[in-house]
């Protein structure tokens, strides 16, 4: 790809508009364009990293068993009113009428309608646990959209439903998901960490949210500074060893400001390790047993018996993660962003020195690509006329995390290879194409 044909606007200073880090750089590399108040276009750059990481999470509900569907954007009222959430959810929930005048809604959330395709497909609790995910647009109307993607009111979003017979399956579901998560947060190389958290119109008595340390956060938290240490790598899908992994954590108090009570945070953390900052939310899992599935008549025969399902859900804001990595990764000092390898819109930036009239380096910058394409290396080369530093300063913003720079000087099989963030260094293709690849590993 060269960057004069691809679709990356780039804006030369911060719109006004733009308050945080993660809002002004989405605009200012053409990640995002506004449509209106909270609602945006995702561009090239910025869909190609929100697709990454989309397939990330995909995969971690893949690996404990979560099947996954499509549920539509508009639903029936009538199923809110059967759960008693219609009138209760407020504003937030866009209302339509259809040209029949039926009460119709842009979906804030799914419980009802999960609920409602579970009450109808499965009969037998033979045929449980059910954990049933999908990744689809969201709207809440909120009263003020701001900060770009990170408290807009469209937005991109999975969200799992877990069914199951009794508390202790159920919970055995809502530990697979708070797995799940550390393993999907720890590949978007984010320290997320789980943090008891009020339930709000969810419902329910068992929640936990995923924060990540930002100052930009509009989440106040409260911990121990040794949840940090807390290690999830070895745990495998298993009661016994879910539940130690969930006990682990809750060793230490970790609350939101919702949950914040001041004297057992004094009582429970020794001065040393108390931590009171700011945060983002990432992800956020619920525990509600039967709050649906009891007014929605949604229950399975068990011995005879009408039993209703037990039931939890479980929310990642894929679009949100955007915003969120931008404000984890990016260098204020620096003025330098560097995406996660994982997600990066490009593996590496070549960037030609190009005097007018002569195409050697873009030449050179071609024969290049011939060795990355064969070890799939994704690239961009820019082949734009701009000078060096305005060339640096604009990839230093995009974030691919490894740059190779061809100047006049550039002889023989030797590069000059940036890590972002780390000194050059001058290497043969071979090794660059190692260094690459070993990155994506990690």
């Amino acid at each position: 790809m060269f960057f004069s044909k691809s679709f990356i606007p780039i804006l030369k200073n911060n719109p006004a508009e733009a308050k945080i880090k993660s809002h002004q750089l989405m605009l200012r590399t053409g990640m995002i364009k506004q449509s209106s108040a909270g609602i945006y276009s995702w561009l090239p750059l910025g869909f190609k990293v929100m697709k990454k990481i989309e397939k990330i999470v995909r995969e971690e509900q893949d690996k404990i068993g979560a099947q996954e569907i499509l549920m539509p954007t508009i639903q029936s009222a009538e199923i809110w009113r059967e759960s008693g959430r219609y009138k209760d959810y407020g504003e937030e929930m866009l209302r339509i009428k259809d040209r029949q005048s039926r009460d119709m809604l842009y979906g804030p959330t799914n419980e009802e309608l999960v609920t409602d395709i579970f009450r109808t497909s499965v009969k037998s609790y033979k045929s449980l646990p059910q954990l049933l995910y999908h990744i689809q647009w969201k709207f809440r109307d909120e009263l003020r959209p701001r900060f770009g993607i990170m408290r807009c009111r469209e937005f991109y979003m999975k969200d799992a439903y877990s069914f199951d017979i009794n508390d202790d399956e159920a919970l055995f579901s809502y530990n697979k998901f708070f797995l799940a998560y550390l393993k999907t947060f720890k590949r978007l190389n984010l320290s997320a960490i789980p943090m008891a958290a009020d339930t709000g119109p969810i419902g329910g008595n068992l929640s936990h949210e995923f924060i990540i340390l930002a100052d930009t956060g509009e989440s106040k938290i409260y911990t121990d500074k040794r949840i940090f240490d807390v290690k999830s790598d070895e745990t495998k899908l298993q009661k016994e060893s879910l539940k130690n992994l969930r006990g682990e954590f809750e060793k230490f108090y970790s609350v939101t400001d919702e949950k914040y009570n001041e004297k057992d945070f004094n009582d429970k953390v020794p001065e040393e390790f108390r931590l009171k900052t700011k945060g983002i939310e990432v992800g956020h899992i619920f525990y509600f047993g039967d709050k649906y599935s009891k007014p929605m008549n949604s229950s399975v025969d068990f011995q005879g018996k009408k039993e209703f399902v037990k039931m939890g859900s479980y929310g990642v804001g894929v679009s949100r993660l955007v915003g969120a990595i931008i404000e984890a990764k990016y260098d204020d000092k620096k003025e330098i962003m560097k995406w996660p390898m994982s997600v990066s819109p490009y593996d590496c930036a070549i960037i030609p020195l190009i005097n007018k009239g002569d195409k050697k380096n873009i030449d050179k910058a071609i024969n290049l690509t011939k060795k990355l394409k064969e070890h799939n290396v994704d690239y961009i080369i820019d082949d734009t006329e701009e000078s060096f530093s305005a060339k640096m300063k604009k990839f230093n913003l995009i974030g691919i995390p490894f740059q190779i720079i061809i100047g006049n000087k550039t002889e023989g099989d030797n590069f000059e290879f940036i890590n972002v963030g780390n000194d050059s260094k001058n290497l043969n293709i071979d090794e660059i194409v190692k260094i690459i690849n070993q990155s994506k590993k990690n």
